[in-house]
């Protein structure tokens, strides 16, 4: 009787333990390797309140950016990242951004995902080439 208390006691806590490990896994974001992503260079208050697929204008996009708002990139299937630095303390990335405002680019970095949103460590940015 003793040993099975015992037995059953180390698996309770063998669970616990377990839970609580794979709980904090959970809460760590994990960076991706390297990925590459299309898509348009606005400014983030257009790309959530507006609903847009593109920019209005690269002026607008530009104007917004230069009075605080951060710029994002929007895929053509309408996923938002957020350019964020990888170092500590962390700086401001639309001057990574800005040259490329309302225009269509591929971005080269680190994503990393968490609760609903998608954040990229930007390490090349490059305006697409125009189809003709």
């Amino acid at each position: 009787m003793i040993h099975s208390h015992r037995l059953g006691v180390l698996f309770a806590l063998f669970g616990l333990l377990t839970f609580a490990l794979g709980d904090e896994a959970a809460k760590k974001p994990m960076a991706e390797k390297s990925v590459t992503i299309k898509g348009y260079v606005l400014d983030s208050a257009c790309a959530f309140t507006k609903g847009l697929k593109k920019p209005i204008s690269a002026d607008c996009a530009t104007t917004c950016a230069k009075a605080g708002s951060p710029l994002v990139i929007l895929t053509p299937t309408g996923e938002i990242y957020w350019p964020i630095s990888g170092d500590t303390p962390s700086t401001e990335q639309n001057s990574k951004l800005m040259a490329f405002a309302g225009q269509k680019v591929t971005a080269t970095g680190k994503i990393f995902k968490r609760g609903g949103s998608q954040a990229m460590v930007i390490d090349h940015v490059e305006a697409q080439v125009a189809a003709k």
